[in-house]
Formats: C-alpha cells, sequence, structure tokens
C-alpha cells in the first residue's frame, strides 16, 4: 500500500499491513496520526495527513527493517534512512 501527499509517500508493505499488532503500533507512535487501524484490524494511512509527517523515524523504528518507507518526493522520492 502507498499513500502519496505532495511531499511524502508513505509505502507500507502489503502483507505487513494486515498486521493488527502492526497497525496498533504504528498508529500510536506516529506524532501526526498518519496511520490508523481500519475496521478489520489492519492499517490504514490517513491520506490528508501524509504531508504532516515530520521525519522523526518513529515509523521505520516501530516496525521491522523495510516494512514502512517514507519518501521523500520533494528529493526525486529519496528514502528516508
Amino acid at each position: 500500500m502507498r499513500v502519496d501527499g505532495t511531499f511524502i509517500a508513505i509505502e507500507v508493505d502489503d502483507e505487513a499491513a494486515e498486521d493488527a499488532d502492526l497497525a496498533r503500533t504504528l498508529t500510536e507512535a506516529c506524532p501526526v496520526d498518519i496511520f490508523a487501524q481500519g475496521d478489520a484490524g489492519g492499517l490504514e494511512i490517513v491520506e490528508r495527513n501524509v504531508d504532516e509527517c515530520v521525519l522523526c523515524r518513529l515509523c521505520l523504528d516501530a516496525s521491522a527493517p523495510g516494512v514502512v518507507k517514507v519518501l521523500k518526493l520533494y528529493d526525486d522520492g529519496a528514502l528516508l534512512a
């Protein structure tokens, strides 16, 4: 799953996005509410909040490597590492 804002894109591995524990963890970790837990328990990306990303890396730290990617669209899609 991927949602693009104007400046930032958030990409989450499709299989991992179905994990209710990961959805809960990311929802709690993000200070600007980019992530939400859907009715079925899986992860949802809140499109209107994507460009609120402050590049804090909390979502990257809260998930296994490569599961969540933050792309800086203003920097030719550079990956936040």
